[in-house]
């Protein structure tokens, strides 16, 4: 796989790069990555994925931009409001790097669709606030064996992890909380969403790059009003129904 001269100054960065260099940027232009949700942890991720060369992004989300998400979610405009998620971030990441192919779906999986979607891709991220959602994806990806980078938030605290095989999401938790904070009931600072998706995408990175080592297996949290942060290991549920 070779570099137009307009990629090589674009990516050159990444080129002269200890552990990316040629051979990883090769490996993210050919990477397929999917995005559940185009919030305020999947539009931060998306952007800079684009910009890192990733070949493919799929995004997924049945959303519409409101005038509460401009808080947070820095890949949309005031002129957005009302315009499709997908399809308004799908323009903001070509018009970032016309090298990317974008594709967009405007739909909201469930366990009956998140299979098919997942299946082909070399990487998901679940950015979303819904946890029936995040129980899907996380089956789909264990199923395909696909790496799974998730990114939640709310208020002032986030959370990333990695999850390839055992110990899956369903492991972190087996059930959904009856009742889960979302960013709507309990409010978010805007700043933390572009500092999640930020760590997602270099997590995302670093997994498809081949560089360095990645959180799989382990939950990072961050305390943003006390500036802590921690991490902890996920252990493997013997009775997850999942990924026993």
């Amino acid at each position: 796989m070779t570099f137009s001269e307009d990629e090589i100054e674009r990516y050159a960065r990444h080129l002269v790069l200890a552990d990316v260099g040629g051979p990883g940027q090769q490996r993210l232009k050919a990477a397929r990555v999917l995005i559940v949700g185009m919030g305020g942890v999947g539009g931060p991720a998306a952007l800079y994925l684009a910009a890192a060369g990733i070949g493919t992004l799929g995004l997924v989300d049945d959303d519409t931009v409101s005038l509460s998400n401009l808080q947070r979610q820095i890949q949309f405009e005031t002129v957005d409001v009302d315009r499709s998620k997908v399809e308004v971030s799908a323009r903001r990441l070509t018009a970032l790097n016309p090298h990317v192919k974008v594709r967009t779906f405007a739909e909201r999986l469930s366990t009956a669709t998140a299979s098919q979607r997942v299946a082909g891709w070399d990487l998901v991220i679940d950015g979303t606030d819904d946890f029936e959602t995040r129980m899907a994806v996380n089956a789909a990806c264990v199923q395909a064996r696909v790496p799974l980078v998730s990114g939640a938030l709310g208020a002032w605290s986030g959370q990333v992890a990695v999850f390839e095989g055992r110990p899956c999401y369903r492991c972190l938790v087996p059930d959904i909380p009856p009742d889960a904070e979302t960013c709507a009931r309990v409010g978010v600072i805007g700043a933390l969403a572009g500092f999640i998706g930020s760590l997602v995408a270099l997590e995302a990175i670093k997994r498809l790059a081949g560089a360095g080592e990645t959180l799989t297996g382990r939950l990072w949290i961050h305390d943003a009003l006390t500036g802590r942060s921690r991490t902890v290991r996920i252990a493997a549920d013997p009775a997850c129904p999942v990924c026993r």
